[in-house]
């Protein structure tokens, strides 16, 4: 992928990061956001087939499930020692979310990790529709 295609960018914050992502569709937002965060995270050449794990999350508005859905991705890597490859949202309402992610185990043979995560915050996360229609987001995260 060419920089120019990349629907995020990495924000400077003191001790942690952030990212404004872009997309679409509020939908895509949320599938950028995983990939953005998962870029930031960790580099793969892994070929091998995914397992399909489904996902159903609730939160209080799109601010806190956007949060959760990052969380998730990252409990998956951090608890399961599985990395995602793709994530599919299906339906999306702003305060539900259902959803898939293709994952595989993580191999230190096959994934570098380029930046260890500890946690998706709460701190300065904003979901915005501009007024071209694109959505846009901000998150940090603890590293």
């Amino acid at each position: 992928m060419r920089s120019d295609e990349l629907n995020y960018t990495i924000v400077d914050h003191t001790a942690d990061f952030g990212l404004r992502i872009r997309g679409e569709t509020l939908e895509r937002l949320f599938e950028n956001a995983a990939q953005a965060m998962l870029n930031v995270m960790i580099k793969t050449s892994a070929k091998q087939p995914s397992q399909t794990v489904p996902v159903r999350l609730d939160g209080r508005d799109r601010e806190d499930l956007l949060v959760r859905w990052l969380g998730e991705i990252l409990y998956w890597f951090q608890g399961e020692k599985t990395v995602t490859t793709h994530a599919r949202i299906f339906s999306l309402s702003p305060e539900h979310l259902e959803a898939s992610l293709h994952t595989v185990p993580y191999d230190p043979a096959q994934h570098e990790i380029l930046c260890e995560i500890k946690a998706v915050t709460y701190h300065q996360v904003k979901i915005d529709q501009r007024p071209d229609n694109v959505w846009e987001a901000n998150v940090i995260f603890d590293v």
